[in-house]
């Protein structure tokens, strides 16, 4: 696998440039503060005191979203020196195994991600160890949780009758950063499982392997090589 993608059809092509426009907006936008802030530190003796805690949470959005990115293109590094010995149907027997608990991990994830997140949209919890068994009523409510410095924006206060009881949030409330948690649990998932079907289907040889190390040694010794 190389780690190019092409996508298929119309809406395949949107959806691959929504997702990557969203990644670039991400790294602008965290660029941007950054850039601005020393500015305003260093020339002016002041700062925007939000953009610390913005930028953070932007990085955990662009990791989160990328891990999800990184599968459907195949981005992701893996080891494959043993499994490209084997011949064709032992290697997809392997490679079917490893994408069946990839996507066992996912649904732990997924899970994973939304118990932490539905306290804080004022949520019960799934309860059970591993999979759903039902949702867990008793834990309490942590809608009224916020964020250090983030203003809350008048256009979301809406939120303080929704899932705050009414209460008026002075900083913008930690459900909206965390909200990244379930929706990157999801896809993460979705995109294991899309892997899987390619590899099912033998439009793919492994589940996520990206040669791009290997690439770059082998370039780096033919240019070794020339000089």
């Amino acid at each position: 696998m190389s780690g190019h993608y092409q996508p298929k059809g119309p809406v395949g092509a949107f959806v691959n440039t929504l997702e990557e426009g969203i990644i670039a907006f991400l790294l602008g936008a965290m660029t941007l503060l950054t850039f601005t802030n020393v500015i305003l530190r260093y020339g002016f003796n002041s700062s925007i005191i939000w953009s610390l805690e913005v930028v953070l949470t932007m990085f955990a959005w662009l990791v989160l979203f990328g891990i999800a990115y990184g599968f459907k293109v195949t981005a992701h590094l893996g080891v494959d020196a043993i499994t490209n010995l084997l011949p064709p149907r032992p290697r997809k027997i392997v490679a079917m195994i490893a994408a069946l608990l990839c996507v066992f991990y996912g649904v732990l994830l997924l899970k994973g991600c939304y118990d932490y997140w539905a306290p804080f949209a004022d949520l019960p919890p799934t309860s059970g160890r591993w999979f759903p068994t039902g949702f867990d009523t008793s834990v309490r409510s942590a809608s009224f949780f916020e964020t250090d410095q983030i203003p809350m924006l008048s256009w979301l206060r809406f939120l303080e009758d929704w899932v705050n009881y009414g209460e008026r949030y002075s900083k913008m409330p930690r459900l909206i950063p965390y909200t990244m948690l379930p929706i990157a649990g999801g896809l993460i998932l979705f995109r294991i499982v899309q892997a899987t079907v390619r590899i099912w289907r033998n439009d793919a040889a492994s589940l996520i392997v990206s040669h791009e190390a290997e690439d770059a040694v082998a370039e780096a010794a033919l240019l070794n090589r020339d000089t």
